[in-house]
């Protein structure tokens, strides 16, 4: 999962996850669409890796239900309902 920086490393301009104006490298280095075209010509100063535009994330996973289904995966395991592949 991508990390999803929150700012641009440059000017420092707010990009949240549902942002289509985040530009990133493979690095997942973070800059805006106005830093990333100029001055930075689409290169990433850190790594010359070629910057791309990050796709927007629609929402954030529910973590109740993450850590729901975690806990019943490990209840499952201590009750023996599910075996191990070896």
């Amino acid at each position: 999962m991508l990390e999803m920086k929150n700012a641009c490393q440059r000017c420092h301009r707010l990009l949240p996850p549902i942002s289509h104006d985040a530009f990133i490298c493979s690095y997942e280095c973070t800059w805006c669409r106005d830093c990333a075209r100029e001055p930075l010509e689409r290169t990433c100063p850190n790594c010359g890796g070629e910057l791309h535009q990050r796709p927007p994330r629609g929402h954030e996973p529910d973590r109740d239900t993450t850590a729901l289904t975690r806990d019943a995966i490990v209840a499952q395991l201590r009750q023996g309902m599910l075996r191990s592949a070896t």
